[in-house]
């Protein structure tokens, strides 16, 4: 069993680091990863000496996504709900076990940590893949290291992108079509250019960058880095990124629902092997 703890927090000054820790699993996201980090988000949020947080991934890679296989997945397991008034789904079956699940752990904490009013900088070294672009998105921005790539190659089990579907929101839609389409990796250069990122630096320099634009932002008052929060949240959501999620989560369900009856499991029969193999 895993000791050391799978998300780390240290506050120092105003700004509070919190830190992916499953390097062995290239910070593949488990429940207790996923909670973990809920924890963390809400702790930074109600400290006072808080006022800008970062999220980071210890080891070589930020995220290579959701746990899909590694010896610590948790997905049968029960938790208390914080994300939403779904039941429990350890108990249930089928597309009622998966949607509840999904409901809470996916598209209802990332929306719970986009609402966290003060501003969350994601530092991003290595894979960013999946799941953890959902991650990524929900910062309000993001350092890169030049060795970085994002990439969503959900479609390849005939689902169409990650439950927190903001792709046409954090970048133009035909550059998301062709993320999609293809599901290759995007560099952190072009991520840059098509605004996806905002600065992109050395890994070396990666650490230093974050903390630097972190402690700036952290000069600002609080309520005004709060109600600015606020408002280009809101600005997205009439561009429709909130209705937009729900209905593209309703089209992953459907995706895995299909999966469940036509292929070998509502993944599609593939698995950690087979999504780096294709």
């Amino acid at each position: 069993m895993p000791t050391d703890p799978v998300v780390r927090y240290e506050r120092l000054g105003p700004v509070a680091t919190v830190t992916m820790n499953r390097p062995r699993y290239r910070n593949a996201q488990n429940s207790s990863m996923t909670y973990a980090l809920d924890g963390a988000f809400y702790e930074a949020s109600a400290d006072d000496d808080v006022k800008v947080i970062v999220l980071a991934g210890a080891g070589e890679h930020f995220s290579a996504g959701h746990d899909i296989g590694t010896p610590e997945r948790d997905a049968h397991l029960a938790w208390a709900r914080r994300a939403g008034m779904w039941w429990d789904h350890s108990d249930k079956a089928g597309a009622e076990q998966r949607y509840a699940r999904e409901s809470e752990v996916y598209l209802g904490m990332c929306r719970r940590w986009r609402e966290l009013p003060k501003p969350v900088i994601a530092s991003i070294q290595g894979a960013c893949v999946a799941g953890g672009l959902m991650l990524a998105w929900v910062c309000d921005l993001i350092v890169a290291s030049e060795d970085a790539f994002f990439a969503d190659p959900v479609v390849r089990m005939g689902i169409p992108g990650v439950e927190y579907f903001a792709h046409p929101w954090v970048m133009p839609p035909r550059v998301a079509k062709e993320l999609l389409y293809t599901g290759d990796r995007m560099s952190a250069r072009r991520a840059y250019e098509v605004g996806m990122v905002n600065r992109v630096v050395s890994r070396g320099e990666l650490t230093s960058t974050t903390r630097e634009l972190a402690e700036h932002i952290a000069r600002m008052p609080r309520m005004g880095l709060a109600l600015t929060k606020r408002a280009v949240n809101q600005a997205e959501d009439l561009q429709g990124l909130h209705s937009g999620l729900d209905s593209a989560f309703a089209l992953h369900h459907l995706a895995h629902a299909h999966n469940a009856e036509t292929a070998a499991d509502p993944l599609g029969g593939m698995d950690v092997r087979a999504m780096k193999d294709a």
